[in-house]
C-alpha cells in the first residue's frame, strides 16, 4: 500500500512515539557512578537476568509497533511534515532539522519495493531495522548516493534471483526515513521529495495486539517474550545466549508456563529482574566522557552479542543510527554550567578551520528539562532552537573562528546576538550535538568537540 497524507495529531503521536527519537544519554544520567562490584547470581536468577537483556529491545519493538498500527496499516508509509519546535510536547529531544517517514513493513507475505527519489544536494536515509533493533541496511545519501534508486527488500525465507535483493534477517522492520530541511522556507521543497517516495507492498493483516511493558509482573513479561521468540527467532549468532536461558523455558516454539515454577524459584526470577533493570539504569556503561562531552560507544546500531547496550539504547534511544550515520554527542555540564546564572553564559568556540567534521550536516541543539527528566524545545524571543552550520546569519570572529553563546538573557552584542543560542530562563537545560555523516576526524576521535567555556558577559 501506498500512503502519502500528511498524519493528523493522534497519527504524529503515534510516529512520535514509535521513532523513540529520544537521546539515551541525557545529562542528568551523564555523572553515573559505576555501582559497587555484585555477587554472582543463582543459576535460575542469571537466567533471568539476561532473558530479561535479551528480549526487551523485541518487548521496546512490538510496543512501538503497535502504536503505529494501531491507526494505521501496515506496510504503509506515514510522513510527518512540520519542524518541531517548542510547542511539539510530544516526543523529548526532537530534531529540528530533518522531516521523519516510518512504516512498519510485514515481509512474510511477499517483496516490499521501496522507490526514493533523486535528492540533488539534500541528505537522506532510509534506515531499515529488525526487530531487535539492528540496523542491517541503510539506503541514501551515504551509501546509495542522492540519485534516488529502487529497493527490493525481502524477508528471511524468501527466495531471491537478484543479488542486489536486501534481505532482512527478521519478518517484520521498521523502515525510517529522515530527510533533511533547510529551515521552515524549505519545507515545500522537502514535501516534494517526501510525496515522491514510493512504497509498494501486499496487503497484509495486523499482528497480534501486544502491550506488554517491560516492567510487567515476571509471569506476563516472560510469556509475551516467548511469544516474540516464537515470533521472531533468536539469530544462530545468539545461540550461547539461548543456551543460558533455556532454564526458564523460554525455548523455540513453546510457551512459557510460569505455573510450572515453585515458590522460591519465583524469587530467584524476580531477583535477576531486579539485577538487570539494575544494570540497564548504568549509564557508565554507555559510553565515555571526553573534554566535558559524551560519546556513544561503537557498535551502537549494530549491536552484535553486546546485549546489555542493545537493551539500553532499546530503553532510552529506540531506533538509533549506527554512528558512521550519525553520531551524537551530549555535553556533560557541570552543575554550575548548569545554573548559567544572570551574567554569565556558555561559550562554545571553534577555532578557524575547525568546525565539525561531517559530510551531511551538523547542529547543537539546546532543551530545556521537565521535572521529570524530559526534554523539550524551549520558547524563546528569537524562534531559534538549534546552530548548526545551515543557520543563516551566523558571524565568524575575523580569524574565523566561530563562538556560539549559550545565555538565558539576551547578548548585550550584536555578533553575540547573531550567534546566540537561547537557554530557558529558570529551567535546567541540556545541549546535545548532532552530527550527521562523520567524517574519521570525528569517528576515530582525533577531533574532538571543544570544551564548553563558562565566561563572564562582555
Amino acid at each position: 500500500m501506498i500512503s502519502f497524507t500528511t498524519p493528523d495529531r493522534r497519527r504524529f503521536m503515534a510516529l512520535a512515539a514509535s521513532t523513540g527519537l529520544t537521546s539515551l544519554l541525557v545529562p542528568k544520567l551523564v555523572q553515573a557512578q559505576v555501582p559497587p562490584v555484585t555477587p554472582p547470581l543463582p543459576p535460575l536468577a542469571e537466567a533471568s537476568r539476561q532473558a530479561w537483556i535479551f528480549t526487551v529491545p523485541l518487548a521496546e519493538n512490538a510496543l512501538a509497533r503497535a502504536r503505529i498500527l494501531k491507526d494505521n496499516p501496515a506496510n504503509t508509509l506515514i510522513h510527518k511534515r512540520t519542524l518541531s519546535d517548542w510547542q511539539d510536547r510530544f516526543i523529548t529531544t526532537p530534531n529540528n532539522d530533518t522531516l521523519y517517514s516510518v512504516a512498519w513493513l510485514d515481509l512474510s507475505a511477499g517483496p516490499v519495493n521501496l522507490h526514493i527519489p533523486p535528492t540533488g544536494n539534500r541528505y537522506i536515509s532510509a534506515a531499515l531495522i529488525d526487530m531487535y533493533t539492528n540496523n542491517f541496511a541503510i539506503l541514501g545519501t551515504r551509501t546509495t548516493g542522492n540519485d534516488g534508486g529502487s529497493f527490493t527488500i525481502i524477508g528471511p525465507e524468501q527466495s531471491t534471483h537478484s543479488l542486489t535483493d536486501i534481505r532482512s534477517p527478521t519478518r517484520w522492520v521498521c523502515l525510517l526515513i529522515r530527510t533533511l530541511v533547510n529551515g521552515t522556507q524549505d519545507l515545500p521543497a522537502a514535501h516534494d521529495i517526501q510525496d515522491r517516495i514510493i512504497l509498494q507492498a501486499p496487503t497484509v493483516a495486523k499482528p497480534p495486539v501486544f502491550s506488554t511493558s517491560r516492567n510487567a509482573s515476571w509471569q506476563d513479561y516472560f510469556a509475551a517474550a516467548q511469544d516474540l521468540l516464537n515470533e521472531t527467532p533468536a539469530f544462530a549468532t545468539d545461540e550461547a545466549v539461548v543456551k543460558k536461558i533455556a532454564p526458564l523455558g523460554l525455548t523455540a516454539n513453546s510457551r512459557f508456563n510460569p505455573g510450572s515454577f515453585s515458590a522460591a524459584q519465583a524469587a530467584e526470577i524476580r531477583l535477576g529482574l531486579d539485577r538487570a533493570k539494575s544494570e540497564l539504569a548504568n549509564r557508565s556503561t554507555l559510553g565515555a566522557a571526553h573534554n566535558g562531552w559524551f560519546w556513544p560507544k561503537p557498535d551502537l546500531g549494530n549491536f552484535g552479542q553486546d546485549y546489555l547496550y542493545r537493551a539500553q539504547v532499546a530503553v532510552g534511544g529506540l531506533l538509533a543510527l549506527p554512528n558512521d550515520e550519525a553520531l551524537y554527542l551530549v555535553a556533560a555540564l557541570t552543575p554550575e554550567q548548569q545554573t548559567c546564572p544572570a551574567g554569565k553564559h556558555l561559550l562554545l568556540h571553534f577555532a578557524a578551520g575547525q568546525l565539525p567534521p561531517v559530510n551531511a550536516f551538523w547542529s547543537l541543539s539546546l532543551y530545556e528539562a521537565t521535572p521529570d527528566h524530559q526534554y523539550f524545545f524551549t520558547r524563546n524571543p528569537i524562534n531559534r532552537y538549534t546552530i548548526g552550520d545551515r543557520t543563516p546569519g551566523l558571524i565568524k570572529n575575523p580569524d574565523g573562528s566561530l563562538d556560539i553563546i549559550i545565555s538565558r538573557q539576551k547578548p548585550s552584542t550584536a555578533q553575540q546576538t547573531a550567534n546566540w543560542l537561547p537557554a530557558p530562563l529558570h529551567a535546567p537545560f541540556g545541549l546535545f550535538l548532532r552530527t550527521y555523516l562523520p567524517q574519521p576526524a570525528l569517528l576515530n576521535r582525533t577531533w574532538n568537540v571543544p570544551p564548553l567555556q563558562l565566561v563572564d558577559n562582555s
